[in-house]
């Protein structure tokens, strides 16, 4: 618990931007970075998987905890990888039996950006067969996704998942954020997601944006100043410009 608590502490005290000051981060982004679990798509893709492979019920319970940041991202990674032990043949028929689901609007929100020269990334604990999958269907460019690798024994079999992976820790997402700045000079990033280990990215993200538009999850809700439930507000906002 006290791992996930640090980062919203110093974030809310600290680092908290107004509603003004965050619309205004928003509209002069030099890059956005979303999450893609419950945010850009409308599922969890861990849970999908979970279901497919037979072990639902189990793995969404794990879900809710490493979300709700009372256990740490990894452990909580590492726990339900090995109840799931999904193999390749079982993640590529996933992808081709149930494709995720792209939450409404941000395929017009994603279009505006790129059309205002902005740099898309989508930033996820999932994984990077999956978000590839969501990335094509937007138009992102797979050098600007950054998520776990599921290992696989040359048999198909499952084999882990890639620790070294920055996506794969608590503090992951801010440390890909940080990467991008240095990488790419950025000056104001923004972060847009619906979990624990979105909000806890800002810092470095210059603002975060809470969504709630797939699911609600109160701790961030109550620690962002900018929350909305679509991705309507974000492009009502983009065009005020």
């Amino acid at each position: 618990m006290q791992k996930l608590l640090v980062p919203f502490q110093r974030y809310h005290y600290r680092m908290m931007t107004t509603l003004s000051q965050t619309k205004e981060l928003f509209r002069r982004a030099e890059a956005v970075c979303f999450d893609v679990d419950s945010t850009v798509i409308r599922e969890e893709g861990i849970d999908e998987l979970a279901k497919f492979c037979g072990v639902g019920d189990a793995v969404t319970e794990m879900t809710r905890k490493a979300m709700g940041g009372s256990v740490t991202f990894k452990t909580a990674l590492t726990e339900r990888l090995s109840i799931i032990r999904c193999s390749r043949e079982q993640v590529n028929k996933l992808i081709t039996d149930h494709p995720p689901q792209l939450t409404p609007g941000i395929r017009e929100l994603v279009d505006h950006l790129h059309q205002r020269n902005v740099k898309v990334f989508l930033i996820s604990g999932g994984f990077r067969c999956i978000v590839e999958h969501v990335a094509t269907q937007l138009n992102i460019p797979l050098h600007h996704v950054f998520a776990n690798r599921l290992k696989f024994y040359f048999n198909g079999e499952y084999a882990g998942f890639d620790e070294s992976q920055p996506t794969a820790e608590s503090g992951g997402k801010g440390k890909v954020i940080s990467m991008l700045k240095e990488q790419y000079g950025f000056k104001t990033v923004v972060m847009i997601g619906d979990g624990a280990t979105d909000l806890e990215a800002c810092p470095p993200a210059s603002a975060f944006i809470g969504f709630g538009g797939n699911i609600v999850r109160p701790q961030v809700k109550e620690r962002c100043s900018w929350y909305v439930t679509s991705f309507g507000e974000l492009l009502k906002e983009l065009e005020k410009i």
